[in-house]
């Protein structure tokens, strides 16, 4: 069973990003201090067909997740950040800050890597989702395998009704347009 991080502090990591400017490094402390926020960990950018599915779906509910009080939705991925923006450039995901965990140091301290060098990805991070107020994980959801199925923890539906059992949901259009070209692709 994997360690949860709920009730902890956010650990004091930086995050390196490339911006407008140049690259930046980022306290991982900053990105959640003085607010509430939804964060969601994908193995990698274009990891079909879960991770779209997983990020569609926190587009989709984005609308509904700020009305419910929180203040920004992050999606965190051992990747560069390059491969991130061209990701959420393809799948029109403009509700989500991407956060590029470029050397793997944030996903180690939440306890999240899992190894997939028998996939040729190398480290990366398990599939989860938390709910973090300011600083503090108030509540965390790990997919039990980290990688090779349905989001079914981890999504955005699961998390919003962690907020509130009784929130409307969204149709999820683009979530189950993903999922029908992804089976007709196969």
């Amino acid at each position: 069973m994997l360690a949860s991080h709920e009730g902890k502090s956010i650990p004091q990591t930086t995050l390196l990003t490339f911006t407008k400017t140049g690259w930046q490094t980022i306290s991982a402390a900053d990105l959640f201090k003085h607010k509430t926020v939804v964060a969601f960990a994908v193995p990698g950018a274009f990891t079909s067909p879960y991770s779209p599915i997983q990020l569609l779906g926190y587009n989709e509910y984005a609308p509904i997740f700020r009305a419910h009080g929180v203040d920004e939705i992050l999606c965190i991925s051992v990747n560069d950040p390059f491969s991130l923006v061209a990701w959420a450039q393809a799948e029109g995901a403009d509700q989500v800050r991407f956060i590029p965990d470029v050397t793997g140091d944030f996903t180690h301290a939440m306890g999240m890597v899992v190894d997939l060098a028998d996939k040729g990805m190398g480290r990366r991070s398990r599939r989860y989702s938390m709910l973090v107020r300011d600083g503090t994980v108030e509540k965390m959801f790990v997919e039990p395998d980290g990688f090779e199925t349905m989001p079914v923890v981890s999504n955005a539906e699961t998390l919003l009704n962690y907020l509130n059992p009784d929130a409307e949901h969204p149709q999820q259009m683009t979530v189950l347009m993903h999922m029908w070209r992804t089976m007709l692709a196969v």
